[in-house]
Order: C-alpha cells, then sequence, then structure tokens
C-alpha cells in the first residue's frame, strides 16, 4: 500500500516542482470541466471541442497586439501586493487585508486628484501616489497596533478592515465624491490630465505602475536576500524563539512588514484609479488584494517567483473573460481555476516534508491455540 514517509529535511526540489505539478493539474481538471460543460449525455456526443476552451483560456489572451500589455497591466497590482504579501507571510504575520488596504490607497489618492481637479502641475502626481501610499500605510498600522499592544489577531482584524474599507468607497462614490454632471451614476469626476499616470508608449494602455512593480520586484529581493532586516524577518517567522534569543524584535517586524505590505497594497489602489480606470468607481478590484495571497505562495514567496506567479493568475483574469466571450462560459471560469491552482499548491506542497512510499501489508501472525 501507498503511504506518506516523513523526510529528514524539507525538499529544495520539490518546492519548485510543486508549482508546476499544480499547474499541470489544473489544467487537466480543466479540460476535464470543459469536456463536461461541452458533452451532450442526451446524444453522448461532444457539443463542441473540449480543447477550444482551453485554447482560449491560455492562449487567446496573449495573441494580438495588446495581448502582452493586457498581461502586464493586470498582473501589476497582483505583483505589488503579492511581494508585501510575501514579507508579511515570511515572518508569520497574516496580513490578509490587502484588499482594503488596496481599496483606502485609491482612495486616499483620488481625494488628492479631487482636491486639486483641474490644477495643471507636475507636482499632482507624486502628491497622489504619496497620498495613495500613506492611506494603505495607515489601514495596515491598525492590525499592526492592535497586534503588537493588544495581541489580537492580525488576520481577523485585518481582514474585517476590508469591509470597513468597501463601506467607505460605497459612501464617498456614492456621497460627496459623486460626480455632478454623471447623471447620477455612482462614480467620480473623470481624473484631468495632469491626475493621470502617463503611457509608457503612445497608443498602449501600458503606464508607468508596471516598471514600478518591476522596481518593487528588485527591492523585495535585495530587501529579503541581501539586507539585515530581510534575514531577522525569515528567522522569526523559522524559529521565533532563536529569534528572541538573539535579541530580534518581533514587534519591530511586525510593524515593518505590515506598513510595507499595506504601503505597496496602497500604491497598487492608486495606479489602478489613476492608470486604468481614471476615476473612482464602485468597483476598483476584481479581487486583486485575495488573489495576491495566491500569487504570494505560487511564488514561494520569492519576488522572482511572484513575477512569473502574477503573470500567470493575471492570465487566468484574461482567460476568464475570453472563455466568457468566445465560448459562453460563466464569468467565474477564472476565479474557478485560481481556486483550484491555490488547492493543488497546497496538496502538491504536501510532498515537501513528504515522500510517497510502497509499504507491503503484512497479515498479523495467527496466535496457537494451546
Amino acid at each position: 500500500m501507498l503511504t506518506l514517509v516523513p523526510r529528514p529535511e524539507s525538499s529544495k526540489r520539490m518546492m519548485y516542482l510543486s508549482p508546476i505539478f499544480a499547474l499541470s493539474a489544473t489544467i487537466f481538471c480543466g479540460l476535464v470541466i470543459f469536456s463536461i460543460m461541452s458533452f451532450d449525455f442526451a446524444t453522448f456526443t461532444f457539443t463542441s471541442n473540449p480543447f477550444d476552451p482551453l485554447v482560449n483560456f491560455f492562449y487567446t489572451p496573449l495573441t494580438g497586439r495588446s495581448g502582452l500589455t493586457n498581461l502586464a497591466m493586470k498582473a501589476t497590482p497582483l505583483v505589488l501586493i503579492a511581494i508585501g504579501l510575501a514579507m508579511c507571510y515570511r515572518a508569520n504575520v497574516w496580513n490578509i487585508g490587502a484588499e482594503g488596504q488596496y481599496t483606502v490607497g485609491a482612495l486616499a489618492g483620488t481625494g488628492v486628484a479631487l482636491a486639486f481637479y483641474g490644477v495643471d502641475s507636475w507636482l499632482l502626481l507624486p502628491a497622489m501616489f504619496i497620498a495613495g501610499a500613506l492611506g494603505g500605510l495607515i489601514w495596515a498600522a491598525i492590525p499592526a497596533l492592535l497586534r503588537t499592544r493588544f495581541n489580537a489577531s492580525e488576520l481577523l482584524v485585518s481582514l474585517m478592515l476590508v469591509y470597513v474599507a468597501t463601506q467607505l468607497l460605497f459612501f464617498l462614490v456614492y456621497g460627496p465624491w459623486k460626480d455632478p454632471d454623471g447623471f447620477a451614476f455612482p462614480e467620480s469626476r473623470v481624473f484631468h490630465t495632469a491626475a493621470r499616470i502617463p503611457q509608457l508608449f503612445e497608443g498602449s494602455r501600458l503606464n508607468l505602475g508596471t516598471p514600478i512593480a518591476l522596481l518593487a520586484v528588485i527591492g523585495g529581493w535585495l530587501l529579503m536576500g541581501r539586507s539585515l532586516i530581510g534575514f531577522q524577518i525569515k528567522v522569526l517567522g523559522a524559529a521565533p524563539n532563536a529569534a528572541r534569543f538573539a535579541g530580534f524584535s518581533e514587534k519591530k517586524v511586525i510593524w515593518l512588514t505590515l506598513l510595507v505590505s499595506g504601503t505597496l497594497a496602497g500604491i497598487a489602489g492608486l495606479i489602478e484609479v489613476a492608470g486604468t480606470i481614471h476615476q473612482l468607481v464602485p468597483v476598483i478590484s476584481p479581487g486583486y488584494g485575495f488573489t495576491a495571497i495566491i500569487v504570494a505562495f505560487l511564488g514561494r514567496l520569492n519576488p522572482v517567483g511572484i513575477l512569473l506567479a502574477g503573470l500567470l493568475i493575471a492570465l487566468s483574469f484574461l482567460g476568464g473573460e475570453t472563455v466568457q466571450i468566445e465560448n459562453g462560459l460563466p464569468k467565474a471560469a477564472g476565479s474557478l481555476f485560481q481556486g483550484m491552482l491555490l488547492f493543488f499548491l497546497l496538496a502538491s506542497d504536501v510532498m515537501l516534508n513528504y515522500r510517497i512510499a510502497w509499504k507491503r501489508h503484512r497479515p498479523a501472525p495467527r496466535k496457537i491455540a494451546q
């Protein structure tokens, strides 16, 4: 019979192979699901080619003139948020509220844009970035304060703050910040040119947010792999008792990781409203803050891996939209793939500390009657 045998130490090879196994299993299960959906059980025939949705999900979004541009735009907020989350998770600080920090960052940047509406100054955009970063930072400081001062669970606090931020967004967009010339639609004024993040290329939607995300990847790699504070973060997460014995401050690491995570999430929110949407609307995120959790773990909490994982998950967003248009499948197809990917990744991670072995079943010896 097959059994799991503990490894003497974690397998580094499986650390990099398990995402590949998870992706392969996700693609296979996706093919099975598409086959079932395209099979007519009355006539026992396929009504369509089950490979078509798979092709439209993984390949079609990359074709065309704007395929790679759209992929980079979708990946930008995911990578930014996931870099900050990876720092938290390395230190065993469970920030689940990046969606709220993203939202508050977008609100803070929008507030600056609307307060100086029509002002044509090069200082406006940097001020919006600072406001967005501070908005996310302040929202992340709340769970940091409650964790370090009252030992409250940062997981629950940060998660509950997501709903507070969402209600704050609704209040502003339906109330004080509603466009007076917007025919009563729940949306703010469209940002004027000075309040928009500039495009990188003429005629392209790709904006300055993408290079910022790449800088965050480089900065995260240097911080986690080439600095003393990065070493402290990893030691505190892997061996907290050893970290305390070495004199590392747990409270300082909690504050640092949560504030950096909130700052990056706030910048991501600002980039979305000022670089892509160009106004505040009730829905400014398809769940980037929660999806970035998948990106962080799929990338093995490594900045370079997060960059690749961000591109893959961004493809799932675009693929979900494509199969909805081309194959008439539900919009939730993208979320289904993301969920399966996380499920198989967690299942594959069992092999980090265990290996499969064949164990022969030996019958119990019979007792000899006396």
